[in-house]
């Protein structure tokens, strides 16, 4: 008897915001979920410019135009908080 085996697609399906998170549903079923503070831009806007994304990069990243942030499924994945950002004790 076989097993079939998922293949990982990261690409973006959907995101959602909220106050303190934001989360990736990917392509491939899994979802990521990391702190909104991570990100200070996003942190920062509105909640008019936090909705208002867009996929790019082929599907591995999302694109804020109003506030000039980008991210990848990659990045989120990793763990990796922006690069500005400093984590304090």
């Amino acid at each position: 008897m076989g097993i079939l085996a998922t293949q990982a697609d990261e690409r973006v399906k959907e995101v959602r915001i909220t106050d303190e998170t934001i989360t990736v549903d990917l392509m491939d079923g899994r979802t990521i979920s990391v702190p909104l503070v991570w990100y200070p831009r996003l942190f920062n806007a509105i909640p008019k410019q936090r909705e208002n994304w867009e996929i790019c990069g082929g599907g591995y990243g999302i694109h804020w135009e109003d506030i000039d942030e980008d991210l990848s499924t990659e990045g989120m994945l990793r763990g990796a908080p922006a690069p500005n950002f400093e984590m304090h004790p």
